[in-house]
Formats: C-alpha cells, structure tokens, sequence
C-alpha cells in the first residue's frame, strides 16, 4: 500500500511537472501591433528595444524605444547592460532582423523576450503612434506622386524592398536583367520601403519584398516574399 502511494504520489508530482512545463512554453512571444502595444502597457518598465540602424531608427519608431543596431558592431556588448531577469521588447522593420536579435538575446540568458511580429511596416499599418527624433524627417514618395507613375503605357514592375532585406538583394539582379531585357514593354521601379514608410502604410505594403504590377493604372498581379526570375517574366509575358 505504501509503495502504491509512493509511485501516485510520483505519478502525481511528474503532472504538475508536464502541466507547469507546458504552460511555460505555450507562452506567445511574437505578438501582433495590437498585442505588442498592450505589452508595452503592461510592461512599463520593460526596454523596447529597436535593432533597425540609427538611419531608420531616425525616421520613425515606438516611443520610448532604444536603438541597438542589430547589424551594428556593438549590439552583444549594448545588450548586455539590460537586466537579463527582466522582459524586454524588441522590433525591426518587417521582423526578420528582430526575430534574429531575439534569438541571440535568449542565447545570452535573458528570461523573456517578446517580439513585434512583422515590426514596424505591420505597427504603421495597424495605425499605432510612433515619433522621430527629428520633426523634418522626410515621409518619401507621396501617393499622388507614386499615380503620376502609374501614366505609361508599359507594364510596370514595382519592387518594395529594403537594402537589409536579404530576398531583396537576392531579386535585385534579375530585376536589372528584366529592366534591361524587357525594356520596350516593361518599366522596372524600385522603391525603398524604409525611405518611403508612409506611401508603404498607405499602399497597405507590409512586408518584404513585395512586386507589383501594373497596367493602364490597375494592378493586375501582387507577390509577397522571393520569387524567382522565371516566374516574374511569366507574368511579364
């Protein structure tokens, strides 16, 4: 009898164990802007931090947010004067960048760490503040002048990217070669999503890299993510 209360007991113990275990790890770290914005409410104390590079950082971001480039040569050594038992916040651009900063910083001990899921082209599309730390930062490209492009009478080729963006730079040769290729029908645009945030917001471009293509004004055709040469020209065809 005391040998079968023993193993409940046990059995009991390894449970809780499981159940305990479990709810730890169902904890959701990579949030939505609505989510993300709740967490900095209820984490007041918590450091937002934004690893995008001072150039960006510059144009607009999360109040209250610091600036740790992720790219920068001193992120492991900025990352280290955070307290490493408390949560904190980290966001980029479109999430990649951050996702990567998150994963260094659980690597180096750090207890919590939440995430911005899709960073700040999601943030802006969700309409949620953000500031500048220079009130005459340029907004970029306006959308009346983004229509005055859309006035030809080729097809046009749009590619939002980023310089970060690694499928950005993947795609960038190819869409050269059709630039060049193609030239008699085809017009290639390429549009820096950092230096053009609001025209991006209001284009509902929330992501990278995304083509688009146009013809006698309407958009007829819309990829998001890294997409081959081949498949580009089909749609060119």
């Amino acid at each position: 009898m005391k040998n079968f209360l023993l193993l409940s007991l046990s059995a009991l113990l390894l449970v809780l164990n499981s159940c305990t275990s479990g709810q730890t790890q169902s904890i959701k770290t990579n949030l939505t802007p609505t989510e993300f914005d709740a967490k900095i409410k209820e984490l007041p104390t918590a450091p937002i931090v934004d690893v995008r590079s001072p150039e960006e950082f510059a144009k607009g971001h999360i109040q209250n947010s610091i600036n740790i480039n992720w790219n920068g040569d001193d992120f492991n050594y900025q990352t280290s004067k955070l307290d490493k038992t408390k949560p904190v916040l980290v966001y980029c651009l479109s999430g990649g960048r951050s996702a990567a900063a998150a994963s260094q910083l659980r690597a180096d001990g750090f207890a919590m760490v939440y995430e911005l899921g899709g960073g700040m082209m999601k943030w802006r599309n969700a309409n949620l503040p953000e500031t500048t730390t220079n009130a005459s930062a340029s907004t970029g490209m306006t959308k009346p002048q983004f229509d005055l492009l859309l006035n030809t009478d080729k097809l046009l080729l749009i590619d939002f990217y980023a310089d970060w963006c690694a499928p950005c730079k993947k795609m960038k040769p190819y869409l050269e070669e059709i630039s060049k290729e193609m030239s008699d029908k085809v017009l290639v645009l390429r549009i820096n999503a950092d230096e053009n945030a609001a025209l991006c917001k209001e284009l509902n471009v929330s992501d990278l890299p995304v083509l688009q293509l146009y013809k006698n004004k309407a958009m007829i055709w819309n990829n998001i993510g890294f997409i081959e040469k081949s498949e580009v020209v089909k749609k060119l065809k």
